[in-house]
């Protein structure tokens, strides 16, 4: 028996308790609801079958007894209920004296399927009083939690895939372009199930880079220093959330943002930053942007399509469009235009060649 007993629920007379203890991975062991440690404390016997479970080392530190042993339901039916004493140690269990008794099942990671299974099945045959049964959540799982799944995930995949532990941040680059339009797309057609995929493969890209910086051996990093640097960064560009700068409109967070990355990073150059490597059109709007925050005319005026092209980014931005947004729009409406004519095709020539079969 645990001692000392505390104000935890009490079971109804006679019928007894039997808890199931769940606990989550995600959350440090020890860091246990009150209401859980109410019941532990207060509970006649507390069972855990994985011996290693990560709670066990705190439980024992609050001097709580657990014993290691496959939780049996019967049994504990046996135990808990008021007539148990006339069991008489049934599955070597001794019986219990008149009232009912608390068991408290701390539940691993797998669960207790046979368990529950057969709670239900004496539950649901009326032969048998059951006791009072719970399932206590004793921690929870924090917003943003499963991300610590994906972690753990690609160091596995890292040390055990013949793949994946060759992978340099090189051979990766390409996948995570793929991966940004494919995100795009989705965006782009609104399919929500769609997006929550390629969200989640643009997630990875970042974990997998993440992991593959963690083997570097001059300058090694993980995702910790990653999520650290961007979680420094926006607090910084946020001055007016996380400090004293006031910014009361969506264009003065802009400025601030804009004012705040200047001073970190002493630039010489408004093109510096500015990624060669991106969409061409993109680029362009990104120059003309810069240069214009800058008061700087500079657009070169030169033959043929290219600099058509360039003057007409520029000219887009200037007017607050995104000219690679706006042609891409233009170009999936092309393309379905295109469709509707391969359609169309198709009917004209199904119509001909089922008059020709007539005739």
């Amino acid at each position: 028996m645990n001692a000392p007993r505390t104000s935890a629920p009490q079971a109804a007379p006679g019928t007894g308790r039997l808890v199931l203890l769940t606990t989550t991975h995600r959350v440090a062991p020890g860091l246990l609801s009150w209401p859980a440690w109410q019941t532990l404390r207060a509970a006649d016997r507390v069972l855990c079958a994985d011996a290693d479970h990560p709670q066990l080392p705190y439980l024992r530190d609050a001097g709580i007894a657990v014993e290691i042993t496959e939780a049996d339901a019967r049994a504990l039916v046996a135990y808990c209920v008021a007539d148990a004493a006339a069991e008489d140690g049934a599955d070597g269990v001794a019986g219990a004296a008149a009232g009912g008794r608390t068991v408290v099942v701390v539940t691993s990671a797998a669960g207790e399927s046979a368990l529950t299974n057969e709670l239900a099945a004496l539950a649901g045959s009326g032969r048998a009083a059951v006791p009072d049964l719970e399932l206590l959540p004793g921690s929870y799982d924090l917003p943003g939690a499963r991300l610590l799944d994906l972690v753990q995930i690609m160091d596995q995949i890292r040390l055990a895939c013949p793949w994946s532990s060759q992978r340099t941040h090189q051979d990766l680059a390409k996948y995570g372009i793929e991966e940004a339009y494919e995100l795009v797309e989705a965006i782009e057609a609104g399919d929500r199930d769609e997006l929550r995929e390629e969200l989640g493969d643009v997630l990875l890209q970042v974990v997998f880079h993440a992991r593959v910086a963690q083997d570097d051996p001059a300058e090694p990093f993980g995702i910790d220093d990653v999520a650290a640097t961007i979680v420094d960064k926006l607090i910084r560009r946020h001055p007016h959330i996380f400090g004293d700068a006031t910014a009361r409109t969506p264009e003065e967070v802009k400025e601030l943002w804009l004012r705040t990355k200047a001073v970190e990073k002493q630039r010489t150059s408004v093109t510096e930053g500015v990624p060669l490597g991106q969409p061409a059109l993109a680029l362009a709007a990104k120059l003309a942007l810069r240069a214009r925050k800058a008061g700087i005319s500079a657009l070169p005026d030169g033959p043929g399509f290219g600099y058509e092209l360039l003057a007409l980014a520029a000219r887009a931005e200037a007017a607050g469009t995104d000219p690679e947004t706006a042609l891409r729009a233009a170009a999936r409406t092309y393309r379905d235009a295109i469709r509707a004519a391969e359609g169309a095709d198709a009917e004209a020539s199904g119509a001909v060649g089922a008059g020709e079969s007539a005739e």
